[in-house]
């Protein structure tokens, strides 16, 4: 009984030199309880990045002093590309495809899931400006998850030349990836802003800053035809923020 009576006074004093201690080194007590970032390129797991996607407060920087900054330049050569050079498919975050978490985040509250997949929701899907409403897996199969900046169109203006953890992270970036209605993805391609905008003009300006934002993040270019349609864009909103830069 004696013994374990000077265990637990034993173990008492060393919880309150623990509690003392880290009183003291605050910094410290940051270092134990901060997370380690994890890129996971080389294993196909990373954190989902949620700041990557929130659009900029009031005061920071504009899509049109991001436009500004990119370099102009033509088209390099397609030799070469292939959806391999950027990745194998989509990567396991958190323990759930960055699929099924795009298509989460765009359904909001209104997801219904099985574990790690969506099979039912709602959106207003931003490129054709309906509101989508889906009952079961079969129906969100057809959700395309689109790269705001094709990854064709990334290759020709600077990826190619980027090693192939930023072509990873281009090509799943939670700030280039949106769910969108399958046939309006098709009919975009590869295009850029000179050659395909959404039929929703009223997600124009957000989807130009969009490009322009990840454009900017991985030094990415583009051409004087973009340049000048995206302009076009932003003159109608020149207070449009950035995103996640």
């Amino acid at each position: 009984m004696r013994l374990k009576t000077r265990r637990i006074s034993v173990m008492l004093a060393a919880l309150f030199v623990a509690v003392i201690w880290l009183v003291v080194n605050p910094a410290s007590y940051e270092e134990i309880f901060t997370p380690v970032e994890n890129t996971g390129a080389e294993n196909g797991i990373r954190d989902f990045d949620a700041e990557a996607v929130t659009v900029a407060n009031e005061g920071d920087k504009l899509a049109t002093d991001i436009l500004e900054k990119l370099e102009v330049k033509g088209r390099a050569p397609k030799t070469g590309y292939s959806r391999e050079e950027f990745y194998d498919g989509w990567p396991i975050v958190d323990g759930c495809s960055l699929r099924q978490r795009i298509i989460r985040r765009e359904f909001g509250d209104s997801a219904v899931l099985d574990e790690c997949n969506v099979i039912g929701g709602e959106f207003d899907e931003p490129y054709t400006g309906e509101h989508r409403v889906f009952e079961n897996k079969t129906e969100i199969a057809k959700i395309q998850i689109d790269h705001v900046v094709a990854l064709s169109d990334a290759w020709q203006k600077g990826a190619q030349y980027k090693d192939k953890e930023t072509r990873y992270k281009i090509a799943t970036d939670p700030l280039n990836l949106l769910a969108v209605d399958g046939p309006a993805n098709e009919q975009k391609s590869d295009g850029d802003a000179a050659t395909w905008l959404p039929k929703n003009k009223r997600f124009r300006c957000q989807y130009v800053a969009r490009q322009v934002s990840v454009k900017y993040k991985y030094g990415l270019w583009v051409t004087e035809a973009e340049k000048e349609a995206i302009l076009r864009i932003l003159e109608k909103c020149p207070h449009e923020p950035a995103i996640g830069v």
